[in-house]
């Protein structure tokens, strides 16, 4: 497979008066054309940033402070905004969890759409509102000539965020990168979704990354998986190796964590205690203090080092095959 995607060592940092967060510390990754990647970790882990950071929307007083990504050939953090400017939405496309961050409030959809569609292609108004009335009719969106002529205000959350995804595949991009996009919606949908995503990246080549909490849903989805924890990458390999057979203690602990159809009544296992704040990283496994198998060793840094196959792992202390296989 021909590769789409390369982040080495990405760093992004926000400079605060209290002290540098490093949200994404030193991530890399790469993908093929066609290929789904599910970025999973819990709220703070840098997962989202570094999907922003690939289309170079870190605002102040965030940055990319060092690494480069490249796409297609190109280094974006070198290029910068020109190259970035022509990519965004024909190229690259993002849907972002919360949908009014894509919609215009005072824009009817057709208005939206047929804008999009005609920013980066030269096509009549006709063509590119048959294009729009196609994408609404691809997320599932019933009286589409209708819901064209409405207003954001008029939609429910899941409708908004099905505009939203709907306008991410107007161009059928080469990547997109999706930030939780089927939080808001229904189980039924969401399936309709994953499938119609599943479809688009076998038939066009398209590249998904697909940021997510939820390993149920990525699970079913993606090819491989990266999980994060505290601005860095600590698991990375097959989809199904993974949730078979997860090696890190925090991957591990994603996976229990899931209701698993336990006894009416039985209490779910969590994770103990927080994600650390970022402006005040333990030394050594940033894990360590919540993790079970913890000592002396993990007070210095582990490296993520290969354990197989497209397989690696940043833990001095990984699951083995002999401690239990995991099922979603």
């Amino acid at each position: 497979m021909t590769k789409l995607l390369e982040v080495k060592d990405l760093q992004t940092h926000f400079f605060t008066r209290d002290g540098v967060a490093k949200a994404v510390d030193g991530v890399s990754f790469s993908l093929n054309r066609g290929e789904i990647l599910g970025l999973v970790g819990e709220s703070g882990s840098g997962k989202s940033v570094t999907g922003f950071s690939i289309l170079g929307l870190v605002d102040e007083p965030g940055r990319v402070a060092g690494g480069q990504i490249i796409f297609d050939g190109d280094d974006l953090v070198a290029k910068g905004e020109p190259l970035l400017r022509n990519l965004r939405g024909k190229r690259i496309a993002m849907i972002f969890q919360d949908p009014m961050m894509t919609l215009n409030p005072v824009l009817r959809i057709d208005t939206q759409m047929v804008e999009t569609v005609r920013a980066h292609e030269n096509v009549s108004k006709a063509e590119a509102l048959r294009r729009s009335r196609d994408a609404l009719v691809q997320v599932g969106i019933s009286s589409p000539d209708e819901r064209l002529q409405s207003y954001p205000h008029q939609f429910s959350g899941g409708m908004r965020q099905r505009v939203a995804i709907a306008i991410a595949l107007l161009h059928k991009p080469d990547l997109i990168i999706a930030d939780e996009p089927t939080t808001a919606l229904d189980v039924t949908i969401q399936a309709q979704i994953l499938a119609e995503v599943q479809s688009l990246c076998a038939k066009s080549g398209t590249a998904l990354i697909w940021i997510t909490h939820d390993l149920a849903v990525v699970s079913g989805l993606a090819d491989r998986l990266a999980v994060m924890y505290a601005g860095r990458i600590i698991e990375e390999g097959p989809t199904a190796q993974i949730i078979a057979n997860p090696s890190h203690p925090y991957t591990r602990g994603l996976i229990d964590s899931v209701p698993q159809g336990k006894r009416h009544g039985a209490l779910l296992t969590q994770i103990k205690g927080m994600t650390p704040s970022l402006l005040k990283l333990p030394k050594g496994c940033k894990f360590a203090p919540r993790c079970p198998r913890a000592d002396a060793a993990c007070q210095a840094e582990p490296a993520l080092d290969l354990i197989g196959p497209d397989r690696s792992v940043r833990c001095f202390h990984p699951h083995a095959e002999a401690d239990g296989k995991a099922a979603l």
